[in-house]
């Protein structure tokens, strides 16, 4: 296959799913760093006369053209978080399972091998796909290489149902969790240590704040048949000017995983009033998606693959597309649990059973 750069990693796409998932994984990607894992995919695809190949940025678009009356776009993250000694992959097997170790392996590049092994092979499906290959998906959200596809060309992502490769063990969830992440602090007065009833210490005002997480029960919601579980949690905490000053601030991080039955807004919202006496500034925000599983191509999908939905958890980007009108579900290989992990790895019959399934659904047979 054409080459366009001697320093460009090449990809064989006829190669089986996982020997293509491993070279892949191979190819460090960290987010910031997606470019010459973009480079190999977007030469691999430009061969292929049934696709047409876009490119923006470090995102890649390959789909097909073919006049049919519905379109799926299947989408893929190519980047991953920081390496912990997890590279290159490495086989092995426990308990008689066979997995593929490293970094990447579930978050997500299992899921983004399934689309590089089929956006070739399916030449004539019975609905028009486009294969989408993004950056920027494990840090904050303006830099998602989905969303700035969603603005800068946005027909790019026009669909009638969207998949997610996101790690699901192979089983179809839907819909996911919003996410809210906010920055609670209090404020005293500094003073010398020595004299420490002259000042206010901040942090001493942090302890309500925390055993108020501490024992926060978090909801479990029903939404269209599914049931979502959320969590509040401190995930960070700053304070302090020196070992003998009485501190006169402290910042508390707090994430918020709510059930996409709630806004954004109203998510906030409950914040304010669980802690009001908190200054509150929002540092990300997203909303979750609804399932959307009564749409035709999903029940069709659900069909096909023979599977039974089960809500998400965590946040994913089929948010974007339901934001969009896109119903969309998550669907790939490897433990959720796993990802980000030192010790992330694949079975490697997950990967292969979801090429299958989807390769079965997309032609009709």
């Amino acid at each position: 296959m054409p080459v366009n750069d001697v320093s460009t990693p090449v990809l064989d796409l006829s190669a089986d799913v996982v020997a293509i998932t491993r070279a892949i994984c191979d190819i460090e990607s960290v987010s910031g760093d997606e470019t010459p894992l973009a480079d190999a995919i977007a030469t691999a695809l430009a061969g292929y006369a049934h696709l047409e190949v876009i490119r923006d940025g470090d995102t890649i678009v390959a789909r097909t053209n073919l006049g049919r009356d519905k379109r799926v776009v299947i989408a893929g993250h190519i980047d991953t978080v920081p390496l912990k000694d997890n590279l290159p992959t490495r086989f092995e097997t426990e308990g008689g399972v066979d997995y593929l170790w490293g970094r990447g392996t579930v978050d997500m590049k299992g899921g983004v091998a399934v689309q590089l092994a089929l956006a070739p092979e399916l030449a004539d499906p019975i609905v028009d796909i486009t294969w989408l290959f993004y950056d920027g998906e494990e840090v904050s959200s303006d830099k998602n290489g989905l969303g700035r596809l969603a603005r800068n060309s946005p027909e790019l992502l026009e669909g009638d149902f969207a998949i997610l490769g996101e790690p699901s063990n192979a089983s179809v969830e839907g819909g996911c969790n919003g996410t809210v992440r906010v920055e609670l602090r209090a404020f005293g007065q500094r003073a010398h240590s020595a004299r420490s009833w002259v000042g206010d210490n901040a942090i001493h005002k942090a302890g309500p704040l925390l055993d108020r997480l501490a024992a926060y029960e978090p909801r479990s919601v029903e939404v269209e048949g599914l049931v979502y579980r959320e969590g509040l949690n401190a995930v960070g905490i700053t304070g302090g000017v020196a070992g003998n000053v009485i501190p006169d601030e402290v910042m508390v991080h707090v994430n918020y995983r709510f059930a996409p039955s709630r806004t954004v807004a109203e998510a906030i919202e409950h914040l304010r009033e669980l802690f009001p006496e908190y200054e509150l500034t929002v540092v990300d925000q997203a909303e979750g998606a609804r399932p959307g599983l009564d749409a035709e191509l999903a029940q069709e999908f659900l069909a096909a693959v023979g599977a039974e939905a089960k809500p998400k958890y965590g946040w994913t980007d089929v948010a974007r597309f339901s934001a969009l009108g896109i119903p969309a579900v998550n669907f790939g290989p490897g433990d959720p649990l796993l990802a980000h992990h030192d010790q992330e790895r694949v079975p490697v019959e997950q990967i292969a059973e979801c090429a299958r399934a989807l390769r079965t659904w997309l032609n009709g047979r």
